[in-house]
C-alpha cells in the first residue's frame, strides 16, 4: 500500500527520497520500497519522518500491509548447490526478518558516517607537515 499521504507531504515540502532516506539513515532504494509499500516503516521511523517533514505523525500515517519481497529465484539466494562436489560452507540467512535487516542496514550507515567524521578529525590532529608528504 503505497503511503500517498507521506510522498505528497515530502514533494510539497521540497524534499527528495534521497534526502529523508540520509535522515532516517537508510539508503534510496530501500526509502523508495518504504514509500511505495514495500517494505513496513516501523514507529521510529515515522516518528523520525515527521519530525523532519515538520508534521504531526497523524499527517502522513497510513496503515501498513506492507510485504518483504525477496527474489529467491535469484542466483545469490538460491545456490545451494555444491560447485563440483566441492564441499562448501553456506549459511543459511533465508530467515532473517527484513526489520532486522533494515536496522543492520540503519547501524551500517551510521558506522559509514562516523567512520567520515572521525577521518576528518584525525585530519585535524596531523602536523602540517605530515598532510604535505600525501
Amino acid at each position: 500500500m503505497q503511503k500517498e499521504k507521506l510522498r505528497v507531504i515530502r514533494k510539497q515540502k521540497g524534499y527528495t527520497q534521497q534526502q529523508v532516506a540520509d535522515y532516517i539513515a537508510t539508503d534510496v532504494s530501500n526509502y523508495s520500497r518504504k514509500e511505495s509499500g514495500d517494505v513496513r516503516i516501523v514507529k521510529d521511523e515515522w516518528d523520525k519522518l515527521a519530525r523532519f517533514l515538520e508534521v504531526p505523525v497523524e499527517d502522513i500515517y497510513e496503515e501498513e500491509e506492507a510485504a518483504i519481497v525477496v527474489n529467491y529465484d535469484h542466483p545469490v539466494f538460491n545456490d545451494k548447490s555444491i560447485s563440483a562436489g566441492a564441499i562448501t560452507n553456506q549459511n543459511n540467512y533465508d530467515n532473517i526478518p527484513g526489520a532486522v535487516i533494515e536496522n543492520l542496514q540503519g547501524y551500517i550507515t551510521l558506522l559509514k558516517e562516523e567512520n567520515e567524521r572521525l577521518k576528518e578529525e584525525l585530519k585535524s590532529f596531523q602536523s602540517p607537515s605530515t598532510r604535505a608528504k600525501k
